[in-house]
């Protein structure tokens, strides 16, 4: 557990509670983070019956019995495995916000508890959960962005807007694969857990966009030229990305070509997107995915102290 405290008595908590992470921010009226805490209690780790005694031990030196903090959280927490389902909500859609929300009861009087809902696409299927909040967040900030975003991670996202609408989205696994080839396969041997290069990565990206047929093969090539030719780790990590970015741009392509394209991510993962869309002629902005998360949980939380103000 890692608690960074700066200050204490917040008029609010945001939450991003992944699949491997939970991670609560302590924020002022208007978004302004007073201390945070994290851990590695992500959903993977919890039953749907130990969220509540997970979440107070990691919040609960900022709660106070005084005062009735309200809670805005996303990502896996409304999930049906999570502490309570946040059921999708359809695109196209505007990105889910209070009004969406699921208000959920806790029998704990320190706080009240807003799940804000995923966003479901029936044809061709695909969801997401976490990063529809930073798309709001966003969007708050960029109301007139008609293009294409781009949200690198574990599962990276494709999402069309126009209107301030998600209009559709499709799903890559490229994140999951690099940790699997990296760490489970025969290439954990010849991959380095760090280091970077970034013209090692630049052409495995472009063979992958040019023959993404041959990528299988290619893949192996890093293991016997480990043994053979003394490949260093790093350069070895480096292709692999690039191989693995490569396929995703190449079946993208309808998503970004010709588009205007901002990536939202953390940053050395959003440095290797826009390196490598930069190679194919198109120069997106970037935001990093914390920033945006905190955007689009703020929008949320000031419908909530307006609504209290209002009543």
């Amino acid at each position: 557990m890692n608690i960074n405290k700066r200050a204490i008595g917040p008029d609010w908590l945001g939450v991003d509670w992944g699949t491997t992470h939970l991670r609560i921010w302590l924020l002022d009226a208007r978004g302004h983070i007073l201390a945070e805490a994290r851990d590695d209690s992500g959903m993977a780790t919890l039953s749907s019956d130990q969220f509540y005694a997970r979440f107070t031990r990691l919040a609960g030196p900022f709660l106070s019995p005084d005062k009735v903090i309200p809670v805005v959280a996303c990502g896996m927490i409304g999930a049906k495995q999570g502490w309570h389902e946040a059921p999708y909500i359809a695109a196209p859609c505007s990105a889910p916000g209070l009004e969406d929300a699921q208000i959920i009861e806790t029998r704990d009087e320190r706080f009240s508890l807003y799940i804000l809902p995923g966003v479901k696409q029936a044809r061709p299927a695909d969801v997401m959960r976490g990063e529809e909040t930073q798309i709001a967040g966003f969007l708050n900030q960029n109301p007139s962005f008609d293009g294409v975003l781009c949200l690198p991670g574990t599962h990276t996202k494709w999402v069309r807007i126009s209107a301030e609408e998600i209009i559709s989205f499709q799903t890559f696994m490229t994140g999951e694969m690099f940790s699997l080839l990296g760490e489970t396969s025969v290439l954990k041997h010849s991959i380095a857990s760090s280091g970077w290069h970034k013209g090692a990565f630049l052409e495995a990206l472009d063979a992958a966009i040019s023959a993404p047929a041959s990528i299988a093969s290619k893949l192996f090539a890093l293991r016997a030229e480990t043994l053979l030719n003394d490949l260093s780790g790093a350069v070895a990590r480096s292709r692999l990305s690039g191989f693995l970015i490569g396929l995703e741009l190449s079946a993208a392509r309808a998503y970004w070509l010709g588009q205007d394209i901002a990536i939202i991510g953390a940053e050395d993962l959003s440095i290797a997107y826009r390196d490598g869309l930069i190679s194919q002629g198109v120069k997106p902005q970037s935001h990093h995915s914390v920033d945006m998360t905190l955007a689009g949980l703020t929008k949320a939380y000031q419908k909530i102290q307006g609504s209290i103000n209002a009543a």
